[in-house]
């Protein structure tokens, strides 16, 4: 007979998804409908998050990849092009602008909110630089105000922030373009999905009509980048639940603050529109050796980059990028932890550092 092995009940993982009966409800729903691709529930989902964030427009695809290689799209961006993003981000961004063939410059970051840096940013723009990706890392607001008057166009990139908020406006709702991914463990979830918000009836029309291909008199290239209506389902609901997300975040967030305040370890920003997607912890030695304790002692921790674009493409020259990959961790934060698990949490990361 065949041992399959089970899951270990008391593991806590570093990411996962939090989901109930409202969303079972809301799939089983567009099932029974017999209509489950893209209709008139994902419609729903793109007008109910517009106004969720005060903007004219948004537009449903299938992920977060696809919301940013779109717009690049749609921005007339290609092959003789520059886009400037941080390095300390995930691959998603520097595949999107591979995807159209043009040159990704990265850029540092801010040491202490993890963001990226709008001083070393601007050393980085030339005459061929057609946009910039600014990606609300973490959860924290970038420093949107050090990247105006550019005169280059913003892309929000809110794929850890959706929830968030800057000087009382939504994430979102600042760049000349933003995106976001609904992914499994991002803070709400269509299980895959993305969204494109602007304000520009004409970009958003661009990206409806790239985003499908199917029945059109005129071809030209277009991508299968729609969002179904079982996703789209989910996504309402989650978004129904997004601000008890973003509050129990923040509750969680409380306990480590009090409990790793004397630790000896530096601690993420605790500005109050943080809606903490990642509790980042900055160690004074490199994090590896901590992250496998902690996976001893149960608790799933990561590097909170799997590893640098600069590093990706071999080249070198980015001191604190570096710095903070190698002395950053990721510890377990989402809504479905219980107090217990949070209270497990503590004390093998106490333990762990002493």
């Amino acid at each position: 007979m065949t041992n399959i092995s089970q899951p270990n009940p008391t593991f806590i993982p570093h990411s996962r998804p939090t989901l109930g009966a409202a969303e079972i409800k809301a799939v089983s729903a567009v099932i029974e409908s017999g209509h489950i691709a893209e209709g008139s529930v994902v419609q729903e989902f793109e007008s109910t998050f517009a106004q969720r964030l005060g903007v004219k427009h948004a537009v449903a695809v299938g992920s977060g990849t696809a919301a940013l290689h779109l717009s690049l799209l749609a921005l007339g961006i290609g092959p003789a092009d520059e886009v400037i993003m941080p390095s300390y981000v995930c691959t998603a961004l520097l595949n999107a602008v591979c995807y159209v063939k043009a040159s990704p410059v990265f850029a540092e970051i801010n040491p202490v909110t993890f963001n990226i840096d709008p001083t070393d940013v601007k050393k980085r723009l030339t005459r061929r630089t057609k946009a910039i990706i600014v990606p609300h890392l973490f959860g924290l607001a970038a420093d949107l105000n050090g990247l105006s008057g550019l005169d280059v166009p913003i892309i929000e990139d809110c794929a850890q922030a959706v929830g968030g908020q800057l000087d009382n406006k939504p994430l979102g709702s600042f760049g000349d373009v933003a995106i976001f991914s609904f992914y499994a463990t991002k803070v709400m979830t269509c299980g895959e999905g993305g969204m494109v918000v602007s304000d520009s009836k004409e970009f958003a029309d661009r990206i409806s009509d790239l985003k499908s291909y199917d029945n059109r008199d005129n071809y030209k290239l277009r991508f299968n980048y729609k969002m179904t209506d079982i996703h789209a389902a989910v996504g309402l609901t989650q978004l129904d639940r997004l601000d008890n997300f973003v509050q129990r975040r923040r509750v969680v967030a409380q306990r480590y603050f009090d409990a790793f305040s004397f630790a000896g370890v530096t601690l993420p920003s605790d500005d109050p529109d943080h809606i903490y997607f990642r509790y980042v912890v900055s160690l004074k030695t490199e994090s590896q050796t901590m992250i496998r304790h902690l996976l001893k002692k149960g608790v799933g921790c990561a590097r909170p980059i799997h590893k640098p674009l600069h590093q990706c493409l071999n080249l070198d020259g980015y001191p604190i990028t570096d710095n903070a990959w190698e002395t950053s961790i990721s510890v377990p934060i989402y809504p479905s932890l219980s107090d217990t698990e949070v209270q497990k949490i503590i004390d093998a990361f106490s333990e762990s550092i002493n």
